[in-house]
């Protein structure tokens, strides 16, 4: 789930560092380079089986000649400068990859240099999902799982073209985002609330459009993959070594198809099913986060069936009347949006058991903060960018342009699949990228990378985002050879840095080049 519709996955690091935020504070109680880069790497240009698809003729010296200029970083919106080991720069990227010797756009990098310079392997990037998560802010913050790569590796984040610093997508201000957020039923069961609900989608789209116009009909994946390959580029890598969560893994099989021979050591970790349309990708995560609910409610000793009836009579009642909490209001879609945030970790488990007890009992507050939480939402009320950009980019990727009609159809077997979040992400196909002002590029992700190094394809078994079949799928996607299975036994969204199994072995991978058997299992 996204921070206002479903579209490819959540945000694993993002989402992990805001609820842990949430506890901390207690709110609620009770995620070998070279010096020169070898002739054919230039980014850009490829042969027959790199750089396919449209876009692909060579970049100018201009852009390919750049050499970053590293400096102290700028501290985020509401949050810390990054320590002084961490430097940030700019790399000018084509607006139209059509276009190589036209508009350019600056792509905002944080780097922090790897610490043992004798055994140093190259540069690792990093994408952390969303889409539409700043690596430039959250690398930073999650460097800590990361200290064992930093030792060969220079870490390095970026954000993706029209993300934040990199001619981030503003759709709404505040006031507009308030009033959609308390004025709009997400499962609407009246056609006055149908036809609401379809006009914001279409508002929403108008106001990118307005704010945003130049850089939506340039923010593909495909365009971000060939970004990054010129940022692999003036690194001085001559190969990309990779890891993509969530979103991310949709990056990296993007980028492992357009240019396999360029792929070094990489690992898609929470992964996005290619083979999975718009509607698709919702019913994955309808049959996604009810089984993560239902393994919570299992945890807490109650059957599936009587918490899922209990839980569906609390929406039901906010559905008709949103409870108060000071100036605002618990709808539905909110309450759904706050069980859903603590679903993405085991160990966030206990705030939901918190904030379903305190709304079952008329106080809002607790599912009203985790909402808060989840859609960037901060206490003077102003909001994050991050579900503008998501939607641009999801909806520049994907073709489908699903009706209410077509919603209405599905909506039985999406209610089947999950009686709690069913209703919501099936309307949530129709919402998204309605009446979108820019086409789509295609129905589903293109992942087959024939030729490319072997490429770790993690999976978890309760992961409500990304199912864990979508790993699977990208496995088999990426052909025999390549997408190399790694299935870890758990609960939560992204495995590195919370299975120490996982961990033990995306490291021997990415530090000293053993690739596990496929299929290998982590519990």
């Amino acid at each position: 789930m996204a921070a206002s519709g479903p579209a490819h996955g959540g945000c694993a690091l993002s989402i992990r560092i805001r609820v842990a935020a949430l506890a901390v504070t207690g709110l609620l109680v009770a995620g070998c380079a070279t010096a020169e880069t070898p002739a054919g790497t230039t980014p850009g240009g490829g042969t027959s089986t790199d750089a396919k698809g449209p876009g692909a003729p060579g970049l100018p010296a201009s852009l390919t000649g750049q050499r970053p200029d590293w400096k102290r970083c700028d501290a985020p919106q509401g949050g810390e400068r990054p320590s002084a080991g961490w430097r940030c720069a700019g790399v000018r990227v084509p607006l139209d990859h059509t276009k190589p010797g036209g508009e350019t756009l600056t792509i905002a990098l944080i780097r922090k240099e790897a610490r043992d310079k004798d055994r140093r392997i190259g540069s690792l990037l990093f994408n952390f999902g969303g889409p539409g998560a700043s690596g430039v802010d959250y690398l930073p913050l999650a460097a800590q799982e990361y200290a064992a790569l930093n030792n060969r590796y220079d870490l390095v984040s970026f954000d993706p073209r029209g993300v934040s610093r990199s001619s981030g997508v503003v759709c709404r201000d505040d006031k507009e985002l308030a009033a959609a957020e308390a004025g709009t039923d997400v499962t609407p069961d009246t056609a006055a609330e149908e036809a609401t609900y379809l006009a914001d989608g279409a508002a929403f789209g108008a106001g990118c459009a307005r704010r945003s116009g130049t850089v939506i009909p340039h923010t593909t994946t495909e365009n971000t993959a060939r970004d990054l390959d010129l940022i692999r580029h003036v690194l001085g890598d001559a190969k990309l070594n990779y890891l993509g969560i969530s979103y991310g893994t949709e990056l990296g099989g993007t980028y492992a198809h357009l240019f396999p021979t360029r792929v070094g050591r990489a690992v898609l970790d929470a992964v996005v099913d290619p083979t999975a349309d718009a509607t698709g990708h919702a019913r994955n995560q309808a049959i996604g986060f009810q089984r993560a609910l239902d393994n919570y409610l299992r945890s807490t000793g109650e059957a599936p069936a009587r918490g899922n009836a209990r839980i569906v009579r609390l929406l039901e009642r906010l559905d008709r009347e949103p409870l108060r909490v000071g100036d605002r209001k618990l709808t539905e879609g909110l309450a759904l949006t706050g069980i859903a945030i603590t679903l993405y970790s085991k160990d966030n488990w206990p705030l939901l058991t918190s904030a379903l007890g305190k709304a079952e009992s008329g106080d809002g507050s607790g599912l009203l903060r985790l909402a808060d939480a989840y859609n960037d939402r901060d206490e003077t009320g102003h909001y994050g960018t991050q579900s503008h950009s998501q939607r641009a980019i999801s909806c520049a990727d994907s073709s489908a342009r699903p009706t209410a009609a077509q919603v209405k159809a599905v909506l039985p077997e999406f209610e089947k699949a999950s009686p709690v979040f069913g209703a919501f992400l099936a309307w949530d196909t129709a919402g998204w990228c309605a009446e979108w002002p820019v086409k789509g590029l295609r129905a589903d992700p293109e992942a087959s990378a024939p030729g490319a190094a072997p490429i770790l394809v993690v999976g978890t078994t309760g992961d409500p985002a990304t199912p864990y079949e979508g790993a699977e799928r990208m496995a088999k996607e990426l052909g025999a050879g390549v997408g190399v299975l790694v299935s870890n036994e758990g609960e939560g969204h992204g495995a590195y840095g919370t299975s120490a199994c996982v961990t033990r072995t995306v490291d021997a991978y990415f530090l000293d080049g053993k690739v596990p058997a496929y299929g290998t299992r982590c519990s």
